[in-house]
């Protein structure tokens, strides 16, 4: 056995544990920062180890092999373990280094964190980079494992460790000239009859977001959606013009008030907060340059939540 250990590249750990979570050349080779022919080669290495391809073509993708299936616990759990022998002695140097990091957000959280946040990683850490990307695609677990960090609302089963990062309320927005506004209010009734706009979000799945718990509770849950997007952002212009009302983030309503003429309406349903935190996988928890980022995204978001999300007595 120390003989054939021997002959073993320990890298291909590495890459034997991308390829069995990705079962994808291109984003194992994403996920260990080596290209496509690299890990093709690393996993003709692997095929010839075990004897077996560990990879099935099926269909565009491929399938795990069942031996591959039986390994994938035992490689999960040798890679945590190296990463905990390891991790700790590693440094991450932000005057120095020249990493990029990957970090995923929801639409509405890159309005907010996204400039102060590459600001501050490029006045502490010139040499690094940061790459951004929404979350639509694929499944968040699933990114979890390819991302730095992913920011999101709570309560969509994030998995992860988890860190909250700022947090906002919903409001009302209706056109200025509705003819439902009513010294700046809804009433239930309004809310019933009139047309709404709604963005769906591929990562809430089955859950019931805590907007539709409230209209559940206040008798409103048979409302017309008339407009549905996959953007949080679109709502405001999908709103803009038209007798619809549409529920979006305090933070967001504001900066589109002026430019779609557009106003906050006042309505008799409970607040609906909303918290947006960060979420990693449970591997890069020691990771010192991801540690360095979470901190930087607390000094952010320690700055977001000292302004003001809203105007007095808005609900």
């Amino acid at each position: 056995m120390k003989e054939r250990l021997r002959e073993v590249d320990a890298n291909l750990l590495l890459s034997l544990h991308a390829l069995i979570e990705e079962r994808n050349l291109t984003h194992a080779g994403e996920r260990t920062t080596m290209s496509q022919s690299a890990m093709s080669s690393a996993l003709t290495r692997l095929r010839r180890h075990f004897g077996d391809e560990l990879l099935v073509r099926s269909g565009r993708g491929f399938d795990l092999s069942p031996l591959a299936q039986r390994l994938r616990p035992a490689v999960a759990e040798a890679v945590e373990a190296a990463e905990a022998l390891l991790g700790t002695q590693r440094e991450f140097d932000e005057a120095s280094s020249t990493r990029r990091f990957t970090v995923s957000m929801s639409e509405y959280a890159m309005t907010v964190l996204a400039e102060p946040l590459i600001r501050l990683v490029a006045e502490q850490a010139p040499g690094c980079s940061v790459a951004l990307d929404t979350l639509e695609g694929p499944h968040p677990g699933t990114r979890l494992m390819r991302r730095d960090l992913i920011i999101g609302p709570l309560g969509f089963a994030f998995p992860g460790q988890t860190q909250p990062v700022f947090t906002d309320h919903l409001v009302c927005i209706v056109s200025r000239d509705n003819p439902r506004l009513k010294d700046g209010e809804l009433s239930a009734a309004d809310l019933s009859v009139m047309a709404h706009a709604v963005a769906e979000f591929s990562a809430a799945g089955e859950l019931k977001r805590p907007l539709e718990i409230i209209l559940e509770r206040s008798g409103l849950a048979g409302r017309t959606v008339l407009v549905r997007v996959t953007s949080l952002l679109t709502l405001p212009y999908a709103v803009a013009g038209t007798e619809m009302c549409a529920f979006v983030p305090s933070r967001l309503a504001h900066r589109c008030l002026g430019f779609l003429d557009l106003a906050i309406a006042s309505t008799p349903l409970d607040t609906v907060r909303i918290t947006e935190a960060a979420h990693w996988h449970a591997g890069r928890e020691k990771d010192p340059g991801v540690a360095w980022l979470r901190r930087l995204l607390y000094d952010v978001a320690v700055a977001v939540e000292t302004e003001p999300a809203d105007q007095p007595g808005e609900r």
